[in-house]
């Protein structure tokens, strides 16, 4: 196990009706704030007059930010930073799923940064400060509610950054499980999808002894197993909801990666393929995680037969110890055939001619290399993109 330093400092409310306490809770980060989400589905819905009576009843003023895109955009980052500025807000509330947390991460570090916000995300720049955020959660995904990482896209170029710092954690976080019964099964199923790829992400590594986190990482996985067929069934089934919502807060508040050293090859490369074609996230992991698999299970054979054994209840093949691992993949792969996802670029929608600026544009390490289980060359990247279009 490796030394680590683990902080997770959001507070959260969870449960029925939890989104009632926001004013409550805004009015502790300031006076005045701008409430940022995405397009009318929280209108439609009623949160939004909920948000918005609650801020009024406990005294806070706030102005508004709407138009978050899946796969946020820098442009409304930059606009939300100015807004900020010219009105003097003291906190950015964030009503919606990770690219409106996102969004309102970019904006509360951009504010009090000099120069571009971008500068993080391309590692130029450290934050040392941001404005505080809030979060009343719509969708269970990207875990960005309690995390450290904020992902954004510059449409010059269309490049997808990511940009860790414990600086942007949100001050809380309102988790209703309620509030995700409305949300079409596609979505379901990739936040749920994001968030098992939060966690293979970690599961996957060369650090030994980490007995507690591997357990952990397994019963996160098993428990989305279960849940998520529930959920396509019964979208309203709270218990399942609730089982989801949590995993995908445990998923990424760092707690499954303590004392590891996490992969992140699918992630990198993932949002390549996001940033230019503008798939949803957890539909183009869909894709990129059994294509890296697949090519690089040999190297690390026993981690893939303990997931495979652990994970999917593969009996070990004493006589072919590969074709376990091979089965467990398969599994993984039939899992997410089973929840509505495609497993190929063909069937994503994405076409073949761009794999190669895809693979040169994925963001590579000081070593010239993508990934810490397997350390990816261009051409790796380039072959596991080859794989993902059959």
């Amino acid at each position: 196990m490796e030394n680590f330093e683990f902080l997770s400092p959001t507070k959260i409310i969870f449960g029925k009706g939890a989104e009632n306490k926001v004013g409550e809770e805004a009015k502790k980060l300031g006076n005045k704030g701008l409430l940022c989400y995405g397009g009318g589905s929280i209108k439609k819905s009623g949160l939004y007059d909920k948000v918005t009576r609650s801020l009024k009843e406990a005294g806070v003023d706030y102005l508004e930010l709407p138009g978050v895109k899946p796969n946020p955009r820098l442009g409304l980052v930059h606009e939300g930073i100015k807004l900020c500025r010219e009105n003097k807000i003291d906190f950015i509330l964030a009503v919606g799923g990770g690219s409106v947390i996102d969004t309102a991460k970019g904006i509360a570090m951009g504010v009090l940064y000099d120069g571009d916000v971008w500068d993080f995300y391309e590692g130029k720049a450290t934050p040392s400060k941001a404005l505080p955020i809030g979060v009343v959660l719509t969708i269970a995904g990207a875990g960005s509610e309690a995390s450290r990482s904020s992902v954004l896209t510059k449409e010059d170029g269309w490049y997808k950054r990511s940009f860790n710092s414990d600086v942007s954690r949100p001050k809380f976080a309102i988790m209703n499980p309620e509030l995700t019964y409305s949300l079409p099964a596609f979505q379901t199923s990739s936040g749920s999808l994001d968030i098992m790829a939060h966690v293979i992400e970690r599961y996957f590594t060369n650090v030994t002894h980490t007995d507690l986190t591997d357990r952990l990482c397994e019963a996160v996985l098993k428990t989305m197993i279960k849940n998520v067929p529930i959920v396509l069934e019964k979208p309203d089934d709270y218990n399942a909801r609730a089982e989801i919502m949590w995993a995908g807060t445990i998923a990424h508040n760092d707690l499954l990666g303590t004392g590891r050293i996490p992969d992140w090859a699918s992630h990198t490369i993932e949002h390549e393929l996001s940033g230019i074609y503008d798939v949803a996230h957890g539909a183009g992991l869909a894709v990129i995680l059994p294509a890296w698999m697949k090519y690089v299970y040999k190297q690390r054979l026993d981690r893939f037969i303990q997931f495979a054994v652990r994970v999917w209840d593969v009996e070990y093949d004493f006589e072919n110890p590969e074709r376990t691992a091979l089965e467990g993949i398969k599994r993984f792969e039939s899992f997410i055939k089973e929840i509505g996802l495609p497993t190929s670029l063909k069937e994503l929608g994405v076409p073949d001619d761009r794999l190669e600026e895809m693979a040169n544009k994925c963001r590579r390490n000081a070593e010239g290399t993508t990934g810490n289980l397997v350390k990816l060359t261009k051409e790796d990247v380039l072959n596991i993109l080859k794989l993902a279009n059959k």
